[in-house]
């Protein structure tokens, strides 16, 4: 069972959060042929370098039941349909301005019977609520990026990291971190998961303030 990857990093998971997981694999195939979110060559792969590289932001943070969390981005639903399996009682909200990418991320969500993600065919800056943390994953060049993050987040804790930005990204960041002028925090995944698939990849964190 391909769930069995995600139970080896997150062993306390539910039962129903192990079924909703080994869902993912014939939703995201099935909608996959309709509409292309997920390469082909990357279908094989889906619970590696799809499903458990959401999930890399859990191990960094844990959100707290109540949390208020906003994918900017969402695509196909990463990270935040693997998020929303994992914290059932934190409110997900994925946002995307291509209206067929959210149709798969109402389609997964639904056949997954997650309760708690919305999916908003918007572009973030028209969303107007506030978050607690704002989620992402290679959507474009920080310094870009966190003019959309930035007035969505709201002060405080609402998890094991002060409220803030959490983002998922490949290579050498350096620069592309530094033209945001603001302290980020990075995060190896290969030190979490055991794969070559994340030999590069990271998580990168800045708090709200």
């Amino acid at each position: 069972m391909k769930h069995e990857l995600i139970k080896r990093y997150f062993p306390e998971i539910t039962e129903q959060q192990e079924a909703q997981f080994e869902a993912l694999g014939a939703l995201y195939e099935e909608w996959n042929t309709r509409i292309n979110v997920v390469s082909r060559k990357d279908m094989e792969h889906l619970y590696t370098r799809h499903i458990l590289h959401s999930l890399a932001i859990a191990k960094v943070c844990q959100f707290e039941a109540g949390a208020k969390v906003i994918d900017i981005g969402c695509g196909g639903g990463f990270p935040s349909v693997p998020l929303a399996i994992l914290f059932p009682e934190v409110e997900f909200v994925g946002v995307d301005s291509i209206g067929k990418k959210i149709r798969v991320v109402e389609g997964v969500r639904d056949g997954a019977k997650i309760e708690n993600l919305r999916a908003l065919n918007c572009r973030a800056e028209s969303v107007g609520e506030k978050f607690d943390y704002v989620v992402s994953r290679a959507v474009t060049e920080m310094a870009r990026f966190m003019p959309w993050a930035w007035p969505l987040l709201r002060k405080g804790e609402r998890g094991t990291l002060p409220n803030g930005v959490l983002y998922l990204k490949g290579g050498e960041l350096a620069e592309e971190l530094a033209a945001t002028r603001r302290r980020w925090d990075i995060y190896d995944i290969r030190t979490m998961f055991d794969d070559e698939f994340f030999e590069t990849k990271k998580v990168v964190y800045t708090p709200y303030k």
